[in-house]
């Protein structure tokens, strides 16, 4: 877990409060970004509350990672179920008066049962799993390019600004302390080579839309014969192309992952649309998401260990020569 510079019981206890929950069990699961505790009350099912961290989204945006997560919902797609504060306001500012971090705490409800990654990890044949999880992301991708975006809806952009710009969404990646003065040159180049490439891309409802844009098999529950998913802390505008190869991503060193990548494009392709040349480019958004990465380790150096990004530099090198960027 990450250092936490501030006193996060006391947060949760402040918003336990609003929601009529101050006799509840609190239990930390997690501190890397956003702060998380399990919440169990006397005589009800469990909860997660979630402190977010106050840099990231803006309260409009994380109400309309709400409205999205219940459009997905009204489609059948299993999302995180909220639970409104006694007042009826899906997220309440709490704060510690000693250091003065505020944060909005949302609550939802608790999912049980086992991270799709460990499902795969511990299956001999998992290419059924990696095909639902084809089927699901065009199940979201279907909804999403169709959805009449409710007024005042905001989220972030990953677009070619977005992943590649001067400020890039998850931090500039070139700058981290891991890369050499010689590589900082090549990525710097290399940003913008990208740039320019997903600057010819179509922004249009086939190939672009609200994702998820952390859908790795950690982010999916499997919960009986359902796949659940969580954290849309990232969720924003973007190319279809970025959540399948998150999907992927995980496996590149993987001795079946040619196979994986067909089955997951292949289960895609049982519900959505997918043509040759969009799937042409998983390798450079399998790239794009290396280099998210490295920025992300180095925009967060509370939570990444000292040389964490090495083994991603060197990948992101090797793979931009034979990308032939």
């Amino acid at each position: 877990m990450g250092i936490i510079n501030f006193d996060a019981e006391t947060m949760a206890q402040q918003a336990l409060k609003v929601w009529g929950l101050q006799s509840a069990r609190c239990k930390l699961v997690s501190a890397v970004e956003n702060i998380v505790f399990r919440v169990e009350p006397d005589d009800d099912q469990a909860l997660v509350l979630r402190l977010h961290r106050p840099w990231y989204h803006s309260l409009p945006e994380l109400i309309s990672e709400r409205q999205w997560t219940h459009a997905l919902s009204d489609c059948g797609i299993s999302t995180p179920v909220p639970v409104q504060a006694l007042d009826g306001r899906d997220y309440v500012l709490v704060e510690d008066s000693v250091s003065g971090e505020a944060r909005y705490a949302g609550m939802i409800q608790w999912v049980e049962g086992e991270m799709l990654a460990y499902t795969i990890a511990n299956n001999d044949d998992f290419t059924d799993h990696f095909r639902r999880m084809g089927n699901l992301v065009a199940r979201m991708h279907n909804q999403a390019s169709v959805w009449d975006l409710p007024p005042m809806f905001t989220r972030h952009s990953l677009d070619a600004d977005g992943f590649m710009g001067p400020w890039p969404f998850w931090g500039p990646f070139w700058k981290s302390p891991d890369v050499t003065s010689s590589e900082r040159t090549r990525l710097e180049c290399l940003r913008k080579t990208i740039h320019d490439r997903l600057l010819q891309l179509e922004i249009g409802p086939a190939t672009y839309s609200l994702i998820h844009a952390d859908l790795h098999p950690r982010n999916l529950v499997v919960d009986g014969d359902r796949l659940h998913i969580i954290d849309f802390d990232d969720a924003g505008f973007g190319w279809h192309m970025y959540d399948l190869a998150v999907g992927v991503f995980d496996y590149r060193g993987h001795p079946r992952f040619s196979e994986i990548v067909d089955v997951v494009l292949g289960g895609y392709r049982e519900i959505r649309p997918l043509d040759t040349e969009s799937a042409a480019l998983l390798p450079m958004f399998l790239l794009i998401r290396t280099l998210a990465l490295i920025g992300w380790l180095a925009d967060r150096p509370e939570v990444a260990k000292p040389g964490s990004a090495r083994p991603l530099i060197v990948g992101a090198l090797h793979s931009s020569t034979e990308l032939g960027f």
